[in-house]
């Protein structure tokens, strides 16, 4: 079992998360855990476009990340001086936004004379389950549903991740999001889908699984969505409230069937008998509920986050960081040159 040695010096991180709509800062102790920690969503900025505007995202990221720095040292009573290194997003995300977040940490850095980390944004989601159950053992299978990825990873070790299968298309957030906008939902839509869906019927609606029964292991929700497409242009005029409710049902049905039965595949694929559950969409309740009893048939322990560390946040960012430098997989550096990888695979992660 990976554990921090308390034997050890300690380490505080400073973690920054500016990725996409969300602004994250945290500080986080190898011998204490989270000390501290603030969170700005932009939701309500973006919901009159009905998604992130990327210049928008980045411009307040940039008015938001100071004083929420201010905000997080103060919770986490400790200053700068005490502070060993400051970790950033570094991708995958939005160019701008992640720009944000790595220009500021660098200046941080170099002002103050400590040492900066980029991290992998989708490492931090797969790290958190582990924020609230830090005993958590390797190996495990790990169900990543994040925004526009959806993947599932065989977890043999801390940084030691090979993957098992990915979506093809959509991901399941964005099957979510799109199949929300088609029902005339606000943003974000994958939630708003979920809140619709407790109303009606998931049977109503005969919606397709792409890829439950294939030999792989991959996803693909391209399908679902122009289905959904399909079932509104169809009714028309006639999509009630109920009708609505229904079809949103049958939705959310449809993709936690497909990510519930590849996740239970994926356990037996890499002789695994933990899951481990990361990402936005791990917040969806219908999930959890099927993967708690397709687990239990199986005699599989399925291990989620919190709710709060389910979307991006700090946390997870100065969590991970914190591990890798701890375990000796990361080296903090101090020429402050830095760049941004919007598009970064997870499992391409030397340092």
């Amino acid at each position: 079992m990976f554990q921090f040695n308390n034997d050890l010096p300690r380490l505080r991180v400073l973690g920054i998360e500016s990725s996409c709509d969300e602004t994250g800062v945290a500080v986080y102790d190898s011998h204490r855990g989270l000390l501290g920690d603030a969170l700005h969503s932009q939701v309500a900025m973006h919901q009159a476009y009905g998604g992130v505007v990327p210049e928008l995202a980045s411009r307040d990221h940039i008015a938001r990340t100071l004083p929420l720095l201010a905000q997080t040292l103060e919770l986490a009573q400790c200053g700068m001086a005490e502070i060993d290194v400051i970790a950033y997003t570094r991708g995958p995300g939005l160019a701008g936004a992640l720009l944000v977040g790595a220009g500021l940490a660098c200046a941080l850095a170099m002002a103050t004379d400590k040492p900066v980390l980029g991290v992998h944004h989708l490492e931090g989601h797969l790290l958190s389950p582990l924020l609230s159950d830090p005993g958590l053992d390797f190996p495990f299978v790990a169900l990543l549903v994040s925004g526009g990825h959806t993947m599932l990873l065989d977890v043999r070790a801390l940084g030691h991740y090979r993957l098992l299968g990915e979506t093809v298309d959509d991901a399941a957030g964005e099957a979510f999001d799109k199949s929300a906008k088609l029902l005339g939902l606000g943003y974000p839509g994958g939630p708003a889908l979920a809140r619709l869906a407790a109303e009606g019927n998931p049977r109503a609606f005969a919606l397709p699984r792409p890829k439950l029964h294939s030999a792989d292991l991959d996803f693909s929700f391209a399908g679902l969505k122009t289905a959904v497409l399909t079932q509104v242009n169809r009714i028309g005029g006639d999509l009630t409230a109920q009708r609505r409710a229904d079809l949103a049902a049958s939705t959310q049905e449809a993709i936690t069937d497909v990510l519930a039965a590849k996740a239970v595949d994926a356990l037996a694929a890499a002789g695994r008998d933990t899951l481990v559950v990361a990402g936005g969409v791990g917040a969806n309740r219908r999930l959890r509920d099927k993967l708690d009893i397709a687990c239990s048939r199986i005699g599989a322990r399925v291990r989620y986050p919190d709710l709060q560390w389910c979307t991006d946040n700090g946390p997870m960012i100065a969590h991970a960081a914190c591990r890798r430098v701890v375990a000796g997989l990361a080296h903090p550096r101090r020429d402050y040159a830095f760049d941004v990888r919007p598009r970064w695979d997870l499992t391409d992660l030397a340092d």
